[in-house]
């Protein structure tokens, strides 16, 4: 079973981020906040992807589910100040 530190450690190193943080303690459902310049010029789907390309073949067999909210870090600026 993974723990959320193990998800946001895969996912820091797969994926440029200034922020991640992964909630979970089930070891197979998780909730994740990512903030990453790689996100700029993408809509939502696409950002997701890049999420899933980072995780890899852990999604397919370890991860039941990932629920996520993505940002830029524009975005996420804009985010913390409203």
């Amino acid at each position: 079973m993974l723990s959320a530190a193990e998800v946001e450690d895969y996912i820091k190193h797969g994926l440029a981020c200034d922020h991640v943080q992964v909630q979970g303690n089930d070891g197979q459902h998780f909730e994740a906040l990512i903030v990453s310049p790689q996100f700029v010029g993408k809509n939502m789907v696409q950002q997701h992807q890049l999420v899933y390309q980072a995780l890899g073949e852990r999604m397919r067999e370890e991860i039941h589910a990932l629920s996520m909210r993505t940002f830029t870090p524009e975005a996420w600026a804009q985010f913390r100040t409203s």
